[in-house]
């Protein structure tokens, strides 16, 4: 029985600030500092490099036609031009691209570490498949950031400087370019507003798609049995016809854009030709002037760049935004106490946990004294796997207060908590790089004779050596059934210690056999360690030293297994079998499901 913390959705949650994901691509140019600064002068100087270069072409366009002997110089210079344009342009392509790997790298990294240390509620609120196309597909769109930014700037940088350059030719070729210039700007102004808009939809959409084929993945062997896989592509490609709808919107969009820029800019580049002609006829302009005039004509009216460069932007900093969601998801915070000298004494205090606008758990009390065993049952979706989550600080209690030996686990250290506190799941996940490995992951380490004692008590050592490497296996290569993937995680748990061990469901895959040397183990003496089992077995609920029957998210009763199934309805939770051995009459734990 799990349940969940919320709903696993990738629907757009509320937005977050937009300074949210600005700042996170702040904090990306400034780990890149000196690079970006780099990237941005070398942007600036190859921008001044083309625009010297029409003035050099003009100017050795005169000396040609009016003293080609001394020509030779200008030409030189031009040439040179020439050259350092494509060095800069070669170095702005490798430092461009090794900004960005080293940018979309620090994103990751920092966005990896803030979804772990949020815990199950990241999951939660956006699911596992939207989570990785955010960390994935945006932090490498929002990586690109930097050198974009460094690619507006010269493309900013080149109309201006081709404005003052026409205005040093002669002002009136300026004036003339800077009438249409309100034409240009609310061009621009258009597409970046267009443009964002869609471009936040078509990546929802594409998080959308990403996250039901996650779930399909997940569920691959449950649509194969049902033979619904023309249905699963269906339901995945579901938001399909919204996300071609939006890119083909963007193409409009930058389309449209850039087919404004080719006309206005060949009207602006012809009126300044036109007046740098008529001033020829005047004498008042060379004929080099007027070469490097229509030359600068042609940078000043350089909108269908910008338009690129602007687009590349918006698309880096929608996808910061949506990381910037991800920031917002609260992360857990640590306290500073330390615990003292205990058995794993556990108390839950008037504890409340709301999921989805209901009370999951509602004013639970509920105690476990150091050293015992307690069994937590219940029908499914009473709040059995969110109570052993409270219990290990997984997640916090909306109201009331979880207790550890006297401390609350809101104060509690870190370290402190998973060193005290063990858990072992339904589904555990084999992280490591070996079956050694992933029983003993966490920190610190267990020792090398702990984990195969560990592995012995959970009944996992016969099988783990029979694999061709013993513990030395990776976990990729072991052809491992459910229950021995379980017998793992219990290894797991086993091998931490500690003064808590919280089982959530950890026993169902077992065969029978192995469950009753495992519970043996588990409900044997282990002084100073406290054990909260979240029980769907009448036997294993028959072993503990007491059980807690949850109902409707509260506390129905806490007693003795035998004590509490002289209640038809806390029979009733084992089902239908457990009713008929009530009928025949079990008077304790030896005959309701097996013996200490």
């Amino acid at each position: 029985m799990t349940v969940s913390p919320g709903p696993a959705t990738s629907s757009r949650p509320d937005r977050p600030s937009v300074s949210t994901g600005d700042a996170l691509l702040r904090a990306a140019a400034r780990h890149s500092g000196v690079r970006c600064v780099s990237l941005g002068l070398m942007a600036l100087a190859a921008t001044a490099a083309n625009l010297l270069l029409p003035a050099a072409l003009g100017r050795a366009l005169d000396v040609l036609l009016t003293d080609p002997s001394h020509a030779t110089r200008w030409v030189l210079y031009c040439t040179a031009l020439v050259f350092v344009l494509a060095v800069l342009d070669a170095c702005e392509t490798v430092l461009g691209a090794t900004t960005n790997a080293r940018a979309t790298a620090w994103l990751r990294e920092r966005l990896t570490g803030h979804v772990l240390a949020a815990g199950p509620r990241a999951a939660g609120r956006f699911g596992p498949g939207e989570l990785v196309a955010r960390l994935v597909g945006n932090a490498g769109q929002a990586g690109a950031a930097p050198a974009t930014f460094a690619g507006v700037l010269a493309a900013l940088a080149a109309p201006l400087g081709a404005i003052v350059a026409l205005w040093l030719i002669d002002y009136r070729l300026a004036l003339v370019f800077l009438g249409g210039m309100p034409l240009v700007a609310a061009l621009l102004t258009r597409f970046t507003r267009n443009s964002s808009e869609c471009v936040a939809r078509y990546q929802d959409a594409q998080g959308r798609i990403a996250g039901s084929l996650t779930e399909a993945i997940d569920g691959a062997r449950t649509i194969a049995a049902a033979g619904t896989a023309d249905k699963e592509v269906a339901r995945i490609l579901r938001p399909l016809p919204e996300l071609s709808r939006e890119g083909h919107r963007m193409w409009r969009v930058q389309g449209r854009a850039a087919a404004q820029a080719v006309a206005v800019a060949p009207l602006l580049q012809i009126a300044v030709l036109a007046t740098a002609g008529l001033l020829l006829t005047r004498h008042a302009l060379s004929v080099g002037e007027l070469l490097a005039a229509s030359r600068y004509a042609v940078l000043a009216a350089g909108v269908g760049v910008l338009v690129g460069r602007l687009g590349g932007l918006i698309e880096a900093r929608a996808s910061a935004h949506r990381l910037g969601e991800l920031l917002d998801v609260p992360v857990t915070e640590q306290g500073f106490r330390h615990l003292p000298p205990g058995q794993g004494h556990l108390e839950l205090r008037d504890v409340t946990v709301r999921r989805g606008g209901r009370s999951v758990l509602d004013g639970v009390d509920l105690v476990v004294p150091g050293g015992t065993t307690l069994a937590v049952v219940g029908r499914s979706g009473t709040g059995k796997s969110l109570l052993a989550s409270l219990a290990g600080r997984l997640t916090d209690p909306d109201e009331g207060d979880v207790l550890l030996d006297g401390v609350p686990l809101r104060e509690l250290d870190r370290r402190d908590l998973r060193r005290e506190v063990g858990y072992a799941f339904e589904r555990p996940a084999l992280l490591g790089d070996s079956v050694e490995a992933t029983i003993g992951f966490g920190r610190p380490t267990p020792s090398a004779q702990r984990i195969r004692a560990a592995a012995r008590t959970a009944r996992a050592d016969d099988f783990v050596r029979r694999l061709p490497d013993g513990y030395a296996t990776p976990c990729a290569d072991a052809p491992l059934s459910g229950g021995e993937i379980q017998r793992l995680g219990l290894a797991r748990a086993f091998a931490r210690g500690g003064r808590l061990l919280i089982l959530d469901d950890a026993l169902s895959s077992l065969d029978t056999v192995t469950e009753h040397h495992v519970t043996g183990a588990l409900f044997g003496d282990m002084p100073g360690c406290s054990r909260l089992i979240v029980a769907h077995r009448a036997s294993t609920a028959a072993r503990a030293d007491a059980v807690a029957w949850l109902d409707g998210g509260r506390v129905r009763a806490v007693g003795r297994h035998e004590e509490l199934w002289t209640m038809a309805e806390y029979r009733r939770v084992f089902g239908v079998g457990a009713a008929l051995d009530a009928d025949a009459g079990p008077s304790g734990r030896e005959r309701a499901g097996g013996g200490r």
